[in-house]
C-alpha cells in the first residue's frame, strides 16, 4: 500500500464528512491505498468538535500546516475566506498538488486560482450532490458530518483551464473513492444552476426571517416555531453572514434573474388565493405533488433519464478500472510489497 497525503482545509459538513470518508476507505479491506489526512479550521469550537467525532488524528489551527506537502489539497473554506486562502497558500502549494474546491461558485474561485495558483499546482472545482439519505437534514454543521455523505450521490467537476489531464482524472478518481458519481460540468451553467437550487432558497429563508422579526408580533410568532421554519431559516444558524454577503453578490446576476421569476410566481398564487380560486390552486398542488415525487424517485434511485439509472463503482475498483492512467494511479500505484508497479 502506498501513502496518499490529503489536507482539508475547512471542517464544515462537507469537509468533515470526507475526512470521515477516506477514513473508512483507508480502513477497508479492499483499500489500495492508506490516506494520511490533515484537516484544519480557524474556529477552534469546530476543531473541538471535530476531535471529539475523532475525524482526524491530526487538527491544525492554521491552514498552511494542513497543506504543506500534500498531494491533494481540498479547499471546503466558509466563502468569504476562499478568495485569501489562495492568494496566502497558492504560492506555497508543493509543485503537482491538486486542489479540489468545494466553493458554492466556481467561476468566481477558478479566476482565483489563475491569479494565484503556482503554475505547477492544479485546480478542480468539485460540487457534492448528497447522498439521498441525506435530502432533509439540511444543517451544514460539523456535527452532521457522516462517512456516507457521497454514497449514492454525484460529484460535480469543473476543472480550471490549466488543469493538467492527470489532475483531472485524479478529482474523478477521488469523487468515487468518496462514494459519488463522477459528472463534468461547465463552471458558468453550474453557477446559474446554483442560483436557483441554493442561492435562492437561501435567500427567501432569511428574507423570510427579515420580515418576521421585524413584524410587532415577533414576541409571540416566534413561540409558534417548527422544523418547517428551521429548515427554512437553517442558513442563519449555519453560514456566516459574510458568506452569504459574497455568494449572493458574486453570483448577483444569476440570482436576480432566479429571483425576477419567482416574484412572478409568488403574485401569481397571491392572485388565485385572492381570487378563492379553489379549482386553480388544486391543479398546481396537485401537478405540483406528482411532480415532486417523480424528483424524490428520480433523486433517490439516480434515474435521470428513462431507463438508465446511475453506477457507482464499488471501493474496490475506484483505481484500477478505467482510469488506469490516472495521476494517483502513476504516482502511487504498488503491488502488495510495496513496490512501484512497471
Amino acid at each position: 500500500m502506498a501513502n496518499v497525503s490529503v489536507g482539508i482545509l475547512g471542517l464544515g459538513r462537507i469537509g468533515a464528512s470526507m475526512a470521515l470518508a477516506l477514513k473508512r476507505y483507508s480502513a477497508s479491506k479492499d483499500a489500495h491505498h492508506i490516506f494520511d489526512v490533515v484537516v484544519s479550521d480557524s474556529r477552534a469550537g469546530v476543531r473541538e468538535e471535530a476531535q471529539k467525532m475523532g475525524i482526524a488524528q491530526r487538527i491544525e489551527r492554521n491552514l498552511f500546516d494542513a497543506a504543506e506537502n500534500r498531494d491533494i489539497v481540498v479547499f471546503a473554506l466558509p466563502y468569504a475566506e476562499v478568495k485569501a486562502a489562495y492568494e496566502v497558500i497558492g504560492p506555497l502549494l508543493r509543485p503537482g498538488a491538486v486542489i479540489l474546491d468545494t466553493s458554492p461558485l466556481k467561476q468566481p474561485s477558478l479566476e482565483w486560482a489563475k491569479k494565484y495558483l503556482r503554475a505547477e499546482a492544479h485546480v478542480v472545482g468539485i460540487t457534492p450532490i448528497l447522498n439521498p439519505k441525506y435530502l432533509f437534514e439540511g444543517v451544514d454543521d460539523t456535527q452532521y458530518a457522516r462517512e456516507d455523505l457521497f454514497d449514492k450521490g454525484t460529484m460535480l467537476l469543473m476543472p480550471g483551464v490549466s488543469a493538467i489531464k492527470d489532475a483531472v482524472e485524479l478529482a474523478s478518481d477521488f469523487s468515487t473513492l468518496l462514494g459519488a458519481t463522477p459528472h463534468f460540468l461547465d463552471p458558468a451553467e453550474h453557477d446559474g444552476l446554483v442560483a436557483l437550487t441554493e442561492g435562492l432558497p437561501a435567500l427567501l429563508g432569511v428574507a423570510a426571517f427579515y420580515l418576521l422579526q421585524q413584524n410587532r408580533g415577533w414576541g409571540d410568532i416566534q413561540r409558534l416555531t417548527n422544523p418547517a421554519f428551521g429548515l427554512l431559516t437553517h442558513h442563519l444558524f449555519d453560514t456566516h453572514p459574510d458568506d452569504l454577503r459574497d455568494s449572493w453578490l458574486n453570483n448577483r446576476d444569476n440570482l436576480l434573474r432566479s429571483l425576477d421569476e419567482f416574484m412572478s410566481t409568488l403574485r401569481t398564487f397571491r392572485d388565485v388565493l385572492a381570487a378563492n380560486d379553489q379549482a386553480a390552486l388544486e391543479s398546481v398542488l396537485i401537478k405540483s405533488s406528482e411532480e415532486y415525487s417523480a424528483w424524490i424517485n428520480r433523486r433517490h434511485n439516480a434515474r435521470w433519464e428513462e431507463g438508465s439509472a446511475s453506477q457507482t463503482p464499488t471501493m474496490g475498483q475506484f483505481m484500477f478500472g478505467n482510469m488506469m492512467g490516472s495521476l494517483l494511479s502513476k504516482r502511487f500505484r504498488r503491488d502488495d510489497n510495496g513496490d512501484k508497479d512497471e
